[in-house]
């Protein structure tokens, strides 16, 4: 089976560094940053950034590129990998499972992340959206997954912590996996169409039959 799997929120808990790095943008452009900043965890960047900027283009292209400014010199780094997925990914392996990682973080973050993860060879392929998209775009990378390993949608699944890693699943008839020790919340993951709940990694094996 191809195991697709979402990065933030599902793999490493990277809420300091995009945290921070929201912080850093709205600072530089004078604006004061929303007390809670989790539900900016999973969403694009401009999708998040426009009401604060009052969805002026400019500032909002600006605020993402002091964002960006951060994260590629530390915010990378300012991240967790979540207990149990060391041990989740490799008995997924072992069973002879592909893996692939589809985030809505630009390749050019996300490749670093998972080059330095101590099971980043585990996964075979990348699939990021274009920077200048202002769309989550998942649907689109799960159906450039499902090309280029051949793979029928019953035969693959999207784990992932928020709406957008089911929709995109639900838009590829493609088994969406919600896991609960992310950013979303049960509910949002239900509403999307989530056909299971994983409330700790060591279940992902048990939800997905053997290759």
């Amino acid at each position: 089976m191809l195991c697709l799997f979402d990065l933030d929120g599902t793999l490493i808990d990277s809420e300091p560094g995009i945290t921070a790095c929201i912080r850093h943008a709205l600072t530089k452009l004078g604006v004061p940053a929303p007390a809670d900043l989790r539900p900016w965890i999973g969403p694009p960047l401009r999708h998040s950034f426009a009401p604060l900027l009052d969805r002026d283009a400019l500032r909002i292209e600006t605020a993402v590129d002091y964002y960006h400014e951060r994260f590629s010199a530390q915010g990378w780094r300012e991240h967790a990998i979540y207990p149990g997925i060391a041990e989740a990914i490799s008995a997924l392996r072992g069973a002879g499972h592909r893996l692939a990682i589809v985030t809505s973080k630009p390749m050019e973050h996300a490749a670093p992340i998972i080059e330095s993860l101590p099971f980043g060879d585990a996964f075979e392929k990348l699939y990021g959206p274009d920077p200048s998209s202002a769309h989550s775009e998942k649907a689109s990378m799960i159906a450039a997954a499902l090309a280029d390993f051949g793979a029928a949608p019953q035969d693959t699944v999207m784990i992932g912590d928020r709406r957008f890693d089911i929709e995109g699943a639900v838009a590829n008839e493609v088994s969406g996996i919600g896991v609960l020790w992310g950013f979303g919340s049960r509910e949002e993951l239900q509403q999307a169409g989530a056909q299971a709940l994983a409330a700790h990694p060591h279940e992902l094996a048990t939800l997905l039959r053997p290759a």
